[in-house]
Protein backbone atom coordinates (compact mmCIF):
# COMPACT_ATOMS: atom_id res chain seq x y z
CA UNK A 1 0.00 0.00 0.00
CA UNK A 2 2.72 2.47 0.94
CA UNK A 3 5.55 3.54 -1.26
CA UNK A 4 9.07 3.73 0.16
CA UNK A 5 10.33 5.70 -2.86
CA UNK A 6 12.99 8.23 -1.93
CA UNK A 7 12.42 7.51 1.74
CA UNK A 8 15.74 8.17 3.41
CA UNK A 9 15.26 10.04 6.64
CA UNK A 10 16.50 9.67 10.15
CA UNK A 11 13.71 9.53 12.69
CA UNK A 12 14.06 9.18 16.41
CA UNK A 13 11.06 8.80 18.67
CA UNK A 14 10.99 8.14 22.39
CA UNK A 15 7.68 8.37 24.17
CA UNK A 16 6.16 7.04 27.36
CA UNK A 17 3.73 4.21 26.80
CA UNK A 18 0.23 5.02 27.94
CA UNK A 19 -2.08 2.18 28.85
CA UNK A 20 -5.25 2.60 26.89
CA UNK A 21 -7.27 0.61 29.37
CA UNK A 22 -6.67 3.00 32.21
CA UNK A 23 -8.92 5.94 31.37
CA UNK A 24 -12.65 5.81 30.72
CA UNK A 25 -14.16 9.19 29.95
CA UNK A 26 -13.72 11.16 33.13
CA UNK A 27 -11.17 8.72 34.43
CA UNK A 28 -11.48 5.01 35.28
CA UNK A 29 -15.21 4.81 34.47
CA UNK A 30 -15.91 6.87 37.56
CA UNK A 31 -17.02 10.44 38.19
CA UNK A 32 -17.27 11.78 41.73
CA UNK A 33 -19.25 14.80 42.92
CA UNK A 34 -17.27 15.87 45.96
CA UNK A 35 -18.30 17.48 49.24
CA UNK A 36 -21.84 18.63 48.59
CA UNK A 37 -23.82 20.06 51.51
CA UNK A 38 -26.91 18.01 52.41
CA UNK A 39 -28.65 19.08 55.64
CA UNK A 40 -25.40 20.14 57.29
CA UNK A 41 -23.51 17.05 56.14
CA UNK A 42 -20.83 16.85 53.50
CA UNK A 43 -21.51 14.05 51.04
CA UNK A 44 -19.63 12.73 48.04
CA UNK A 45 -21.55 10.97 45.32
CA UNK A 46 -19.77 8.68 42.88
CA UNK A 47 -21.17 7.32 39.63
CA UNK A 48 -19.52 4.31 38.03
CA UNK A 49 -20.36 2.52 34.80
CA UNK A 50 -18.60 0.46 32.10
CA UNK A 51 -17.14 2.11 29.00
CA UNK A 52 -19.14 -0.29 26.78
CA UNK A 53 -22.46 -2.09 27.30
CA UNK A 54 -21.67 -5.47 25.79
CA UNK A 55 -23.90 -7.88 27.74
CA UNK A 56 -27.00 -8.08 29.91
CA UNK A 57 -25.07 -7.86 33.17
CA UNK A 58 -23.55 -4.38 32.80
CA UNK A 59 -24.29 -2.19 35.78
CA UNK A 60 -24.40 1.42 36.90
CA UNK A 61 -23.46 1.99 40.54
CA UNK A 62 -24.18 5.24 42.37
CA UNK A 63 -22.87 5.61 45.92
CA UNK A 64 -23.39 8.35 48.53
CA UNK A 65 -20.68 8.58 51.24
CA UNK A 66 -20.52 10.89 54.25
CA UNK A 67 -17.19 12.72 54.15
CA UNK A 68 -16.79 12.94 57.94
CA UNK A 69 -17.31 9.26 58.74
CA UNK A 70 -16.35 7.73 55.35
CA UNK A 71 -19.44 5.56 55.75
CA UNK A 72 -22.28 5.18 53.30
CA UNK A 73 -25.25 7.47 53.82
CA UNK A 74 -28.48 5.79 54.90
CA UNK A 75 -31.94 5.76 53.32
CA UNK A 76 -31.00 7.89 50.33
CA UNK A 77 -33.55 8.65 47.63
CA UNK A 78 -31.94 9.86 44.42
CA UNK A 79 -33.77 11.75 41.70
CA UNK A 80 -31.73 10.84 38.63
CA UNK A 81 -32.01 12.22 35.14
CA UNK A 82 -29.92 10.68 32.36
CA UNK A 83 -29.14 12.79 29.29
CA UNK A 84 -27.29 12.13 26.03
CA UNK A 85 -26.71 14.74 23.32
CA UNK A 86 -29.04 17.12 25.19
CA UNK A 87 -31.94 14.63 25.12
CA UNK A 88 -33.41 13.11 28.28
CA UNK A 89 -33.39 9.30 28.38
CA UNK A 90 -35.17 8.97 31.73
CA UNK A 91 -35.78 10.85 34.98
CA UNK A 92 -36.93 8.82 37.98
CA UNK A 93 -36.66 8.37 41.75
CA UNK A 94 -34.45 5.55 43.07
CA UNK A 95 -34.05 4.44 46.70
CA UNK A 96 -30.86 3.03 48.30
CA UNK A 97 -31.23 1.94 51.91
CA UNK A 98 -27.48 1.49 52.37
CA UNK A 99 -26.45 4.43 50.14
CA UNK A 100 -25.47 2.16 47.24
CA UNK A 101 -27.75 2.20 44.20
CA UNK A 102 -27.17 -0.59 41.67
CA UNK A 103 -28.94 -0.50 38.32
CA UNK A 104 -28.55 -3.35 35.87
CA UNK A 105 -28.74 -2.15 32.27
CA UNK A 106 -29.91 -4.09 29.21
CA UNK A 107 -29.97 -2.05 25.96
CA UNK A 108 -32.73 -3.32 23.64
CA UNK A 109 -34.44 -2.27 20.41
CA UNK A 110 -37.67 -1.45 22.23
CA UNK A 111 -39.12 2.04 21.75
CA UNK A 112 -39.55 2.80 25.45
CA UNK A 113 -37.47 2.66 28.61
CA UNK A 114 -38.81 0.10 31.10
CA UNK A 115 -37.76 -0.09 34.76
CA UNK A 116 -38.04 -3.46 36.54
CA UNK A 117 -38.20 -3.50 40.34
CA UNK A 118 -40.45 -2.31 43.14
CA UNK A 119 -41.62 1.21 44.03
CA UNK A 120 -42.17 2.69 47.46
CA UNK A 121 -45.41 4.46 48.40
CA UNK A 122 -43.86 7.81 49.38
CA UNK A 123 -42.18 9.11 46.22
CA UNK A 124 -42.62 6.13 43.95
CA UNK A 125 -38.87 5.51 44.15
CA UNK A 126 -37.61 2.36 42.51
CA UNK A 127 -35.57 -0.15 44.51
CA UNK A 128 -34.33 -3.69 44.08
CA UNK A 129 -36.07 -6.84 45.13
CA UNK A 130 -34.93 -9.97 46.96
CA UNK A 131 -34.18 -11.52 43.58
CA UNK A 132 -31.81 -8.78 42.44
CA UNK A 133 -31.13 -5.11 41.71
CA UNK A 134 -33.19 -2.68 39.67
CA UNK A 135 -33.14 -3.42 35.94
CA UNK A 136 -33.62 -0.97 33.10
CA UNK A 137 -34.25 -2.07 29.51
CA UNK A 138 -34.83 -0.18 26.31
CA UNK A 139 -33.01 2.18 23.93
CA UNK A 140 -30.25 3.44 26.23
CA UNK A 141 -26.43 3.43 25.95
CA UNK A 142 -26.86 2.27 22.34
CA UNK A 143 -24.57 5.01 21.01
CA UNK A 144 -21.19 6.32 22.09
CA UNK A 145 -20.20 9.65 23.58
CA UNK A 146 -20.79 11.59 26.76
CA UNK A 147 -23.67 10.78 29.13
CA UNK A 148 -24.77 13.29 31.76
CA UNK A 149 -26.31 12.26 35.09
CA UNK A 150 -28.32 14.97 36.86
CA UNK A 151 -28.64 13.93 40.50
CA UNK A 152 -30.72 15.35 43.37
CA UNK A 153 -31.01 14.01 46.93
CA UNK A 154 -34.64 13.79 48.08
CA UNK A 155 -34.38 11.73 51.30
CA UNK A 156 -31.51 10.97 53.70
CA UNK A 157 -31.08 9.33 57.14
CA UNK A 158 -34.76 8.36 57.32
CA UNK A 159 -36.84 7.09 54.42
CA UNK A 160 -39.56 9.64 55.28
CA UNK A 161 -37.17 12.59 55.68
CA UNK A 162 -38.01 14.42 52.44
CA UNK A 163 -35.60 17.22 51.58
CA UNK A 164 -34.70 19.52 48.70
CA UNK A 165 -31.16 19.66 47.34
CA UNK A 166 -29.34 21.23 44.48
CA UNK A 167 -28.81 19.55 41.13
CA UNK A 168 -25.42 17.89 40.78
CA UNK A 169 -23.86 16.60 37.59
CA UNK A 170 -21.69 13.62 36.73
CA UNK A 171 -20.45 12.84 33.22
CA UNK A 172 -19.25 9.48 31.96
CA UNK A 173 -18.54 8.18 28.49
CA UNK A 174 -19.29 5.20 26.33
CA UNK A 175 -16.19 4.57 24.25
CA UNK A 176 -16.35 5.44 20.56
CA UNK A 177 -14.21 3.88 17.83
CA UNK A 178 -14.60 5.30 14.32
CA UNK A 179 -12.64 4.56 11.14
CA UNK A 180 -11.65 7.25 8.66
CA UNK A 181 -10.15 6.53 5.23
CA UNK A 182 -7.79 9.27 4.09
CA UNK A 183 -5.53 9.81 1.07
CA UNK A 184 -1.73 9.89 1.34
CA UNK A 185 0.65 11.93 -0.82
CA UNK A 186 0.42 9.36 -3.63
CA UNK A 187 -3.39 9.12 -3.50
CA UNK A 188 -3.36 5.77 -1.71
CA UNK A 189 -6.03 5.00 0.88
CA UNK A 190 -4.84 5.03 4.49
CA UNK A 191 -7.06 3.65 7.25
CA UNK A 192 -7.06 5.80 10.39
CA UNK A 193 -9.05 5.02 13.52
CA UNK A 194 -10.09 7.30 16.36
CA UNK A 195 -10.96 5.99 19.79
CA UNK A 196 -12.51 8.50 22.16
CA UNK A 197 -12.97 7.94 25.88
CA UNK A 198 -14.81 11.24 26.17
CA UNK A 199 -17.14 12.38 23.37
CA UNK A 200 -17.72 11.84 19.67
CA UNK A 201 -15.04 12.60 17.07
CA UNK A 202 -15.93 14.44 13.84
CA UNK A 203 -14.30 16.25 10.91
CA UNK A 204 -11.27 13.93 10.85
CA UNK A 205 -8.71 14.95 8.23
CA UNK A 206 -5.17 13.94 7.26
CA UNK A 207 -3.31 16.69 5.39
CA UNK A 208 -0.19 15.20 3.79
CA UNK A 209 1.05 18.62 2.68
CA UNK A 210 1.02 19.94 6.25
CA UNK A 211 2.00 16.52 7.70
CA UNK A 212 -0.75 16.69 10.26
CA UNK A 213 -4.02 15.16 11.42
CA UNK A 214 -6.93 17.24 12.68
CA UNK A 215 -10.28 16.29 14.22
CA UNK A 216 -12.94 17.81 16.46
CA UNK A 217 -14.85 16.85 19.60
CA UNK A 218 -17.64 18.69 21.48
CA UNK A 219 -16.55 20.27 24.75
CA UNK A 220 -18.18 22.58 27.29
CA UNK A 221 -15.60 25.04 28.69
CA UNK A 222 -17.88 26.32 31.46
CA UNK A 223 -16.54 26.12 34.99
CA UNK A 224 -19.54 24.03 36.06
CA UNK A 225 -18.63 21.39 33.52
CA UNK A 226 -14.84 21.52 33.84
CA UNK A 227 -14.88 21.25 37.64
CA UNK A 228 -15.58 17.51 37.46
CA UNK A 229 -13.70 16.59 34.28
CA UNK A 230 -10.68 14.64 35.48
CA UNK A 231 -9.26 13.56 32.13
CA UNK A 232 -9.96 13.77 28.40
CA UNK A 233 -8.40 10.83 26.54
CA UNK A 234 -8.46 10.41 22.75
CA UNK A 235 -6.44 8.00 20.58
CA UNK A 236 -5.51 8.20 16.90
CA UNK A 237 -4.52 4.90 15.22
CA UNK A 238 -2.78 4.47 11.87
CA UNK A 239 -0.69 1.71 10.21
CA UNK A 240 2.95 1.35 11.23
CA UNK A 241 3.68 0.94 7.52
CA UNK A 242 2.46 4.49 6.88
CA UNK A 243 5.98 5.87 6.71
CA UNK A 244 5.18 9.39 5.54
CA UNK A 245 3.56 10.10 8.90
CA UNK A 246 6.26 8.45 11.04
CA UNK A 247 7.96 11.22 12.96
CA UNK A 248 10.65 11.87 15.54
CA UNK A 249 7.71 12.75 17.79
CA UNK A 250 4.40 14.54 17.51
CA UNK A 251 3.36 17.99 18.66
CA UNK A 252 -0.20 18.27 19.85
CA UNK A 253 -2.50 21.28 19.72
CA UNK A 254 -6.02 22.01 20.95
CA UNK A 255 -7.78 24.99 19.42
CA UNK A 256 -4.40 26.16 18.10
CA UNK A 257 -2.69 26.07 21.52
CA UNK A 258 0.37 23.85 21.80
CA UNK A 259 0.11 21.15 24.46
CA UNK A 260 2.72 20.06 26.94
CA UNK A 261 4.84 17.11 25.79
CA UNK A 262 3.36 14.99 28.56
CA UNK A 263 -0.08 15.34 26.95
CA UNK A 264 0.94 13.57 23.72
CA UNK A 265 2.45 10.08 23.72
CA UNK A 266 3.26 7.43 21.11
CA UNK A 267 2.29 3.79 21.62
CA UNK A 268 3.75 1.15 19.28
CA UNK A 269 3.22 -1.62 21.81
CA UNK A 270 -0.52 -2.12 22.23
CA UNK A 271 -1.33 -3.02 18.61
CA UNK A 272 0.92 -5.18 16.43
CA UNK A 273 0.24 -3.33 13.18
CA UNK A 274 -0.77 0.12 14.35
CA UNK A 275 0.85 3.15 15.90
CA UNK A 276 -1.32 4.95 18.44
CA UNK A 277 -0.94 8.62 19.31
CA UNK A 278 -2.60 9.41 22.64
CA UNK A 279 -3.96 12.77 23.76
CA UNK A 280 -4.31 12.76 27.55
CA UNK A 281 -5.51 16.06 29.01
CA UNK A 282 -5.80 16.30 32.79
CA UNK A 283 -7.85 18.97 34.50
CA UNK A 284 -4.82 21.24 34.95
CA UNK A 285 -4.14 21.01 31.21
CA UNK A 286 -7.75 21.93 30.44
CA UNK A 287 -7.57 24.96 32.70
CA UNK A 288 -4.32 26.00 31.01
CA UNK A 289 -6.01 25.76 27.61
CA UNK A 290 -8.99 27.77 28.79
CA UNK A 291 -6.72 30.42 30.24
CA UNK A 292 -4.78 30.66 26.98
CA UNK A 293 -8.00 31.04 25.01
CA UNK A 294 -8.83 34.15 27.05
CA UNK A 295 -6.29 35.95 24.88
CA UNK A 296 -8.70 35.75 21.98
CA UNK A 297 -11.89 37.84 21.87
CA UNK A 298 -15.32 36.28 21.78
CA UNK A 299 -16.93 33.34 23.49
CA UNK A 300 -15.27 30.03 24.10
CA UNK A 301 -15.81 27.53 21.28
CA UNK A 302 -18.16 24.63 22.01
CA UNK A 303 -15.56 22.12 20.90
CA UNK A 304 -11.95 21.02 20.93
CA UNK A 305 -10.06 21.04 17.63
CA UNK A 306 -7.17 18.58 17.95
CA UNK A 307 -4.06 18.75 15.77
CA UNK A 308 -1.27 16.16 15.55
CA UNK A 309 1.82 17.51 13.77
CA UNK A 310 5.04 15.72 12.94
CA UNK A 311 8.02 16.85 15.01
CA UNK A 312 11.75 16.25 14.80
CA UNK A 313 12.58 16.16 18.48
CA UNK A 314 15.07 13.42 19.33
CA UNK A 315 15.82 11.36 22.39
CA UNK A 316 18.89 9.18 22.78
CA UNK A 317 19.66 6.79 24.43
CA UNK A 318 16.49 4.76 24.21
CA UNK A 319 14.83 3.58 27.40
CA UNK A 320 12.83 0.45 28.22
CA UNK A 321 11.49 -0.85 31.53
CA UNK A 322 10.86 -4.40 32.67
CA UNK A 323 7.22 -5.28 33.41
CA UNK A 324 7.69 -4.75 37.13
CA UNK A 325 9.48 -1.44 36.44
CA UNK A 326 12.18 -2.58 38.87
CA UNK A 327 14.80 -2.17 36.14
CA UNK A 328 15.35 0.18 33.24
CA UNK A 329 17.71 -0.35 30.31
CA UNK A 330 19.24 2.54 28.36
CA UNK A 331 20.39 1.61 24.88
CA UNK A 332 22.32 3.38 22.13
CA UNK A 333 24.66 2.18 19.40
CA UNK A 334 27.66 3.17 17.35
CA UNK A 335 27.77 3.88 14.50
CA UNK A 336 24.32 5.43 14.55
CA UNK A 337 23.68 4.48 10.91
CA UNK A 338 23.46 0.72 11.36
CA UNK A 339 24.24 -1.22 8.17
CA UNK A 340 24.81 -4.87 7.31
CA UNK A 341 28.50 -5.70 7.18
CA UNK A 342 29.47 -2.97 9.64
CA UNK A 343 30.45 -3.76 13.24
CA UNK A 344 27.86 -2.26 15.58
CA UNK A 345 28.44 -1.62 19.27
CA UNK A 346 25.22 -1.81 21.29
CA UNK A 347 25.92 0.32 24.36
CA UNK A 348 23.63 -0.07 27.35
CA UNK A 349 23.22 0.75 31.02
CA UNK A 350 21.13 -1.21 33.52
CA UNK A 351 19.47 1.12 36.02
CA UNK A 352 17.18 1.06 39.01
CA UNK A 353 13.70 1.67 37.57
CA UNK A 354 12.72 3.97 40.43
CA UNK A 355 15.89 5.90 41.30
CA UNK A 356 17.50 5.79 37.82
CA UNK A 357 20.84 4.94 39.44
CA UNK A 358 23.19 2.58 37.52
CA UNK A 359 23.23 -0.87 39.11
CA UNK A 360 26.74 -2.26 39.55
CA UNK A 361 27.54 -5.93 38.97
CA UNK A 362 24.38 -6.50 36.94
CA UNK A 363 24.05 -9.90 35.31
CA UNK A 364 22.34 -9.98 31.92
CA UNK A 365 21.82 -12.12 28.85
CA UNK A 366 21.92 -10.28 25.52
CA UNK A 367 19.92 -12.01 22.77
CA UNK A 368 19.25 -11.17 19.10
CA UNK A 369 16.31 -12.93 17.44
CA UNK A 370 15.15 -12.96 13.82
CA UNK A 371 12.14 -14.81 12.41
CA UNK A 372 11.61 -16.52 15.76
CA UNK A 373 15.15 -17.93 15.86
CA UNK A 374 18.10 -16.76 17.89
CA UNK A 375 21.01 -15.51 15.82
CA UNK A 376 23.11 -14.40 18.77
CA UNK A 377 23.17 -14.98 22.52
CA UNK A 378 25.73 -14.03 25.14
CA UNK A 379 25.74 -13.46 28.89
CA UNK A 380 27.80 -11.03 30.89
CA UNK A 381 28.08 -8.77 33.90
CA UNK A 382 27.89 -4.98 33.69
CA UNK A 383 30.43 -4.23 36.42
CA UNK A 384 29.63 -0.51 36.70
CA UNK A 385 26.08 -0.82 35.40
CA UNK A 386 27.10 -0.04 31.84
CA UNK A 387 28.46 -2.35 29.15
CA UNK A 388 28.43 -2.96 25.39
CA UNK A 389 27.98 -5.88 23.03
CA UNK A 390 29.27 -6.01 19.45
CA UNK A 391 27.40 -7.55 16.53
CA UNK A 392 27.57 -7.38 12.73
CA UNK A 393 24.46 -8.02 10.69
CA UNK A 394 24.97 -9.90 7.42
CA UNK A 395 23.32 -9.07 4.13
CA UNK A 396 20.66 -11.75 4.61
CA UNK A 397 19.83 -10.66 8.18
CA UNK A 398 17.05 -8.24 7.37
CA UNK A 399 13.53 -7.70 8.62
CA UNK A 400 12.19 -7.57 12.19
CA UNK A 401 14.88 -8.31 14.76
CA UNK A 402 14.36 -8.54 18.52
CA UNK A 403 17.13 -7.35 20.82
CA UNK A 404 16.32 -8.77 24.23
CA UNK A 405 17.86 -8.33 27.67
CA UNK A 406 16.98 -11.44 29.68
CA UNK A 407 17.38 -12.48 33.32
CA UNK A 408 18.47 -9.01 34.41
CA UNK A 409 20.38 -9.23 37.72
CA UNK A 410 19.46 -12.92 37.86
CA UNK A 411 15.79 -12.11 38.58
CA UNK A 412 14.21 -13.54 35.43
CA UNK A 413 13.02 -10.09 34.42
CA UNK A 414 13.50 -8.91 30.86
CA UNK A 415 12.77 -6.21 28.32
CA UNK A 416 13.20 -6.03 24.58
CA UNK A 417 13.88 -3.76 21.63
CA UNK A 418 12.74 -4.65 18.09
CA UNK A 419 15.09 -3.81 15.23
CA UNK A 420 13.69 -3.82 11.71
CA UNK A 421 16.51 -3.97 9.16
CA UNK A 422 15.24 -3.15 5.68
CA UNK A 423 18.17 -2.25 3.43
CA UNK A 424 16.16 -2.92 0.30
CA UNK A 425 14.27 0.26 1.12
CA UNK A 426 17.40 2.11 2.12
CA UNK A 427 16.36 2.33 5.76
CA UNK A 428 16.93 0.69 9.10
CA UNK A 429 14.17 1.02 11.64
CA UNK A 430 14.44 0.53 15.38
CA UNK A 431 11.28 0.11 17.39
CA UNK A 432 11.49 -0.29 21.14
CA UNK A 433 8.72 -2.41 22.59
CA UNK A 434 8.60 -2.50 26.35
CA UNK A 435 6.08 -2.20 29.11
CA UNK A 436 7.25 1.22 30.19
CA UNK A 437 8.61 2.91 27.08
CA UNK A 438 8.18 3.06 23.34
CA UNK A 439 10.93 4.34 21.03
CA UNK A 440 11.27 4.34 17.27
CA UNK A 441 14.35 4.84 15.16
CA UNK A 442 14.31 5.02 11.38
CA UNK A 443 17.75 5.42 9.89
CA UNK A 444 18.27 6.86 6.45
CA UNK A 445 20.61 6.00 3.65
CA UNK A 446 23.76 7.81 2.54
CA UNK A 447 21.85 9.06 -0.49
CA UNK A 448 20.04 11.62 1.63
CA UNK A 449 21.64 14.79 2.91
CA UNK A 450 19.58 14.72 6.10
CA UNK A 451 21.34 15.23 9.43
CA UNK A 452 20.44 15.84 13.04
CA UNK A 453 23.65 17.69 13.77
Amino acid sequence: MMSFKNFGIFVLVSCLLFSAGSAYGHGFGLDTISSIDIQGKKLSISVEMPMAFENDQEQITITAVEDATKENAKNVTFLIGLFHENEMIFRNYFFAEDGILQIQVKPTQENEITIHGEQDSLLGAWHGTESGPIKITGPLFDSSGLYNFEIEIRTIDEATNIIESGIYNADLSVIETVSFTQKDSENNDVDFRSKSYFDKISNFNYDYKASQVTFEMPFDWSEKQMSHVNVVHVETHFPKEFVEFLAPSYSGYVNGIKLFKSSVSVDDYTEDDERIVHFVLLQDHLRYLKNEMKKDPGEYPEKMVFTISMSEDKAFPLEAYTKSEDFKVNLSWDPMNVEPGVDTNFIFTIRDGRTNEPLRSSDYTFVIIQNGEEIYRTSGVAQVGGEFEKFTFTEDQTGPTIIKFENIRNTGQETEFVLVVAPEFGTIAMVVLAVGMISVIILGTKREAFSLT
